[in-house]
């Protein structure tokens, strides 16, 4: 049976040059309870209602009101469908509810606490302070980017996204009383990029943002209500008179004035005032719905019942008793084609394809008259076909556009193809059973990611993974979704009557899944991260081990405190700077010996790790390193240690004991003898030299000198007997002995000492080094008196060296010698 042609639910405005038509998109006889009893909240985009009893109304209690005998909130979808039914609070009155973006339920209480609802019914809470909780709220607006609160000191209070973010205090806009009706316009469509609030207030409407407030100073007010529109760009107000005023959102352009009490069977309060698109405004009673025009004109629409408008960017989706009805402007390429005696090029090319088909020569006529707009024709068919709900009419433009096609020699076919593939979408997701009534303008503002996310969220993952396929779009949020929610379906409950799922069978599952359906992308340690969030530890150790990535591995092990497995698979990944995450967060987290125990227990395995360690530690916590050598009876490496802070300490006594730590750790290996005598006999010259240091009032630094420059700076200070004491205690090598007080003398030239040293007793050194020594400082005269006493062979050089050519030629003469004489 062929569907009503598309022009039966046009109604012409403005003279037969603008039209609007009303689609049925579901029938839901039924399926709503009264709307009239409940505050209501649509969500955008073909998204879902929510409904919360007003307990200011009586409702006559059955089967099915019995649900909301309490604070509860239901969830439909445009069909009619339940989705979610959900307590909230016990304590603290609802405020207000409202979607955002990303479909979740926003709902605030009186105390400044809100809520974020996704449509499993898992929840965020956050709260506006302890201010907002201690003032109380009045009311609020929610928008889909955030909310702004009045609270009962008549200030406003906005949170930016839905994050959880500080709320910060929007300009003081003086009120003395509650405003008889305010609106919220988004920042994405101010001028200044920041949320604008509009309060009605006595005659005149007041606007307010985040610097300062300011006074429209209108006569008319004040107004019921306030509906800014889609785009931002225009105003709907209505006045306690009932007039519906429409104006620029500066108040500077009055576009439309229209008198409601002048609609004929209308009863009681005017309900809403929203906009259809960004063109005309719905007003709704009990049982009726206006629509009004840019120039007052308007359209009476007929209910049952109460009604709920929902403003959509391109229409209104309004849901009553019977239907869900979308009410648009008809699209201008619709018009182009639909319009009866349109001589338009799309409306020609469709006739010919129509004639094509009935195998009529006039479509070659036809096509030959067009043939210059023919492209222009082809592409208006194609977008015409998006805006058509039926399926029926969008195959017959989309076959008239194919038609068209074939005629045009160079024509990109990729819109065609494009349309035929969102049309395979939208129809999908349109089917009652899905409930999402979105159109071509929806779809390509809210993007096809966001619809398949909208998807995943009511947990209708094959239809999602389907159409991500067929976009050729990335399955890996949707796995991820899948996989979560899975593993919570999973989970055992107290209530549940059936066994929970064995774990290896939940991640086998999972594994299997992603490995068919390609689901590389996905990251196990973000589903994992649920299976911890929800008590499965198992699960998502299981899970974490098909991670490829260690770096999204290990924080997730190390907040499981799955301690071993974390520093295991920071070790194999090489990362050094992974490793250092692990052993920081463990060392402060652990007690000290929990956490060298572990690193001890890894063997060989943790090596790595071992080593990072003591280099950290070496730069960093020298008290950790030692605590870890000696944990690990590591004397060695614990004695190094020591000597190395010996040797950065200035304070005599820290050094001492360091060196006497040294030798007792080397002591205690017995392959290390010694190294311990080397350091017994260090500490006992350290001592000696604090002592030296005492005896001389600290005038004469001896510390930290090595045993030979203690003697020669005792020589140099005249302290000859404690040189003597010296090397005695420490068994200096005679040679070395009379090499050191040779320097020191020669050095304070106290020549009388040296020879006097000299004769003292034969020397072990001899006399050349006597000689050539003071040569080397300049003493050549000093130098001679010991030539005589070196000997024969070298005394003819040696003087020659201390420049006595006489005394030379003297000994050669004495001995014989002639060639050195010449």
């Amino acid at each position: 049976m062929e569907p009503d042609h598309p022009t039966a639910s046009w109604e012409a405005l403005q003279d037969g040059n603008v039209f609007y038509r009303r689609h049925q998109v579901y029938s839901i006889s039924g399926k709503l309870p009264d709307l009239g009893d409940f505050f209501v909240a649509g969500c955008r985009y073909g998204g879902p209602i929510a409904l919360m009893r007003d307990t200011t109304k009586m409702v006559a209690l059955g089967r099915a009101t019995a649900a909301f005998s309490k604070t509860q909130i239901q969830i439909y979808s445009p069909a009619g469908e339940g989705l979610l039914l959900f307590s909230v609070w016990d304590q603290g009155k609802i405020i207000k509810f409202g979607w955002t973006f990303d479909e979740r339920l926003a709902v605030l209480n009186e105390e400044g606490a809100y809520r974020l609802y996704d449509l499993q019914g898992d929840y965020q809470q956050y709260s506006l302070g302890t201010e907002a909780s201690e003032l109380g709220i009045l009311d609020a607006r929610i928008h889909e980017a955030g909310l702004v609160a009045l609270t009962e000191s008549l200030t406003l209070l906005e949170v930016k996204g839905w994050e959880g973010a500080k709320p910060l205090t929007l300009a003081n806009p003086g009120l003395t009383q509650p405003p008889h009706s305010w609106a919220v316009i988004p920042p994405d469509l101010t001028i200044s990029r920041h949320v604008e609030v509009l309060l009605s207030t006595e005659t005149t409407v007041y606007s307010v943002d985040n610097l300062e407030t300011t006074d429209q100073r209108l006569s008319r007010g004040p107004f019921t209500h306030l509906a800014p529109s889609p785009n931002g760009k225009s105003l709907a107000l209505l006045t306690f008179s009932r007039t519906l005023w429409v104006v620029s959102a500066d108040f500077q352009r009055s576009l439309a004035d229209f008198d409601t009490s002048d609609v004929i069977g209308v009863e009681g309060d005017v309900r809403q005032v929203e906009w259809c698109g960004n063109d005309a405004v719905l007003i709704t009673w009990d049982t009726t719905a206006v629509l009004v025009g840019p120039f007052g004109d308007t359209l009476q629409y007929f209910y049952t019942g109460p009604t709920f408008a929902i403003t959509e960017s391109d229409g209104v989706r309004v849901l009553g008793p019977d239907a869900c009805d979308f009410i648009q402007k008809v699209p201008v390429s619709s018009v182009s084609v639909f319009r009866p005696g349109s001589t338009s090029p799309s409306a020609i090319l469709y006739d010919a394809w129509d004639h094509f088909t009935r195998r009529s020569p006039k479509a070659d006529e036809s096509i030959r008259s067009i043939r210059p707009d023919l492209a222009a024709a082809v592409d208006e068919c194609i977008d015409a076909a998006g805006r058509e709900w039926e399926p029926y009419w969008q195959r017959r433009l989309l076959n008239a556009a194919k038609f068209g096609k074939a005629f045009l020699d160079l024509y990109n076919a990729t819109d065609y193809v494009n349309m035929g593939q969102v049309l395979k979408v939208l129809n999908a997701v349109r089917f009652y059973e899905i409930g999402i009534p979105i159109t071509y303008a929806q779809y390509t503002q809210l993007s096809p990611a966001q619809l398949i996310s909208r998807l995943t969220a009511r947990n209708l993952h094959l239809l999602a993974l389907r159409i991500s396929e067929f976009l050729s779009l990335p399955s890996s949020a949707v796995l991820k979704h899948w996989a979560c929610a899975k593993i919570l379906k999973s989970r055992p409950s107290a209530s549940a009557s059936e066994p929970a799922l064995d774990e290896d069978a939940i991640c086998g599952s999972i594994v299997e899944k992603f490995e068919k359906v390609g689901g590389s992308g996905v990251s196990y340690a973000e589903i994992a991260r649920k299976a911890w969030e929800v008590g499965r530890t198992d699960l998502a150790t299981k899970l974490l081990d098909h991670e490829p990535k260690a770096s999204d591995q290990v924080p997730l092990l190390l907040n499981m405190k799955e301690d071993r497995l974390a520093l295991d698979k920071a070790v194999e990944s090489g990362d050094t700077d992974l490793v250092y995450h692990v052993l920081l967060h463990l060392q402060r987290r652990l007690t000290l010996g929990s956490f060298f125990r572990l690193i001890e227990e890894g063997g060989a395995h943790l090596a790595l790790a071992s080593k990072l360690l003591q280099v950290y530690a070496r730069e960093q916590n020298r008290e950790m390193l030692r605590d870890f050598y000696y944990s690990d009876d590591r004397r060695v490496e614990s004695a190094v240690l020591c000597l190395d802070e010996a040797v950065s300490s200035v304070d005599m006594t820290a050094k001492i004991n360091s060196v006497k730590a040294a030798q007792k750790f080397f002591s205690e290996d017995k392959e290390r003898g010694f190294e311990a005598k080397m350091m017994d006999e260090s500490a006992r010259l350290l001592q000696s030299q604090q002592q030296l240091e005492k005896e001389a009032d600290g005038k004469i630094s001896f510390f930290a000198l090595s045993v030979n420059e203690t003697i020669r700076v005792l020589l140099i200070n005249g302290m000859a007997k404690r040189a003597d004491k010296a090397k005695n205690d420490f068994k200096v090598p005679d040679k070395r002995f009379w090499y050191t007080k040779l320097h020191a003398l020669t050095e304070i030239r106290d020549f009388e000492s040296l020879d006097t040293f000299a004769r003292s007793r034969r020397s072990p050194i001899g006399y050349t080094p006597f000689v050539r020594h003071l040569i080397e400082k300049g003493h050549h005269k000093e130098a001679a008196s010991y030539v005589p006493r070196c000997d024969a062979a070298k005394r003819v050089d040696l003087y020659v060296e201390c420049n006595e050519w006489r005394m030379a030629g003297k000994e050669c003469k004495e001995r014989g010698d002639k060639a050195k004489l010449e």
